[in-house]
């Protein structure tokens, strides 16, 4: 019995320690469309922890995976409208909307999520588009490189993709175009089928999809094309009243959690596509390496889709070919 008395009063010291809503100064939700067992979700709900813990309770943050507060497509608009005070999801999904930060998911050679997320962030604060000037950015991060894979044949030059289906959206589906291949436009939920029904040929995406996906069990060749590897731009923003709203030690603090989890999350996707790959080959996958001059060459038909991006943007009164540098200049 006197044991049972101590549990419950370490208990009770332990309920007051935490923060809880109701004693919260400020209450916050995040949305995100990625579900609760997922890499980068786990991660979105180590960050609402962390900042609790970093600012002593000070702000506390209700979090929805899952698309249960906004889908993908309305998470940015969620958090400028206030149905959500944050939101995590792709600026691919408002195409045309983000003129700037558009040049990051380019098919610009990166080698891996790290890359990615330091091009993001970087080019983000080199401009400072006021494309999110609606928003308060806390970070970006970026998935790992965008490859080819296929399930009925080895794609070992431009030749062996002229005229193949490859599922692709976005800047992904103009490089299948600019490689000679036919992009099909589906989204990624329905890959698995798309290629185990033989709809399309191929598939461009990250290599940790080939595990997350199961795109290893349908997907038997791999193309390590890096010279032309895309990424997607993952962003993490905050409603702007809500961020103002927020005391100048719980913002800087926010801030110091901030440049800490992009890296963690580039982690995530780097060990993922280990994994993605590791999966692949496993169940009798084959991964192709380009020789040096195919890959100048697959370079070389990939540039049309840069020069489109710096026309699209000095239409929209901005410099193309100054974002591109910069952007590429990263890389290095």
């Amino acid at each position: 019995m006197k044991k049972l008395l101590l549990s419950f009063a370490a208990l009770a010291v332990l309920c007051v320690a935490l923060p809880t809503l109701a004693q919260a100064e400020t209450k916050l939700t995040y949305s995100n469309f990625f579900p609760p067992t997922n890499h980068q979700s786990k991660l979105a709900e180590a960050w609402c922890a962390e900042v609790a813990k970093r600012t002593n309770g000070k702000v506390i943050i209700e979090y929805y995976p899952g698309g249960t507060l906004t889908k993908a497509k309305q998470c940015y608009d969620g958090v400028v409208e206030g149905v959500s005070d944050i939101g995590m999801s792709c600026l691919a999904y408002s195409r045309g909307r983000f003129p700037v930060m558009a040049a990051v998911d380019l098919p610009l050679g990166y080698k891996s999520a790290a890359q990615a997320t330091n091009t993001a962030n970087a080019v983000y604060k080199k401009f400072q588009p006021a494309e999110l000037d609606d928003v308060e950015v806390m970070y970006f991060n970026g998935h790992g490189p965008g490859l080819l894979f296929t399930t009925n044949k080895p794609v070992k030059t431009l030749d062996d993709i002229s005229g193949e289906k490859i599922r692709a959206t976005g800047n992904s589906a103009k490089l299948v175009k600019a490689l000679g291949g036919t992009p099909v436009a589906k989204p990624m939920p329905e890959n698995y089928q798309l290629l185990q029904k033989g709809v399309v040929d191929g598939s461009m995406h990250p290599i940790e999809s080939n595990k997350s996906f199961k795109l290893g069990e349908v997907c038997k060749f791999g193309t390590d094309s890096f010279d032309v590897a895309y990424t997607t731009v993952f962003f993490i923003v905050m409603n702007k009243e809500k961020w103002n709203s927020l005391d100048a030690d719980s913002q800087k603090v926010i801030k110091e959690i901030n440049a800490e989890w992009a890296t963690k999350h580039a982690q995530a996707w780097d060990e993922a596509d280990v994994i993605g790959r590791e999966f692949l080959i496993e169940r009798g996958g084959e991964i192709i390496e380009l020789t040096v001059e195919e890959s100048a060459t697959w370079k070389a038909a990939a540039q049309p889709v840069i020069e489109g991006y710096i026309s699209e943007a000095d239409a929209k009164g901005l410099n193309g070919q100054e974002i591109i540098d910069f952007t590429v200049s990263t890389l290095k």
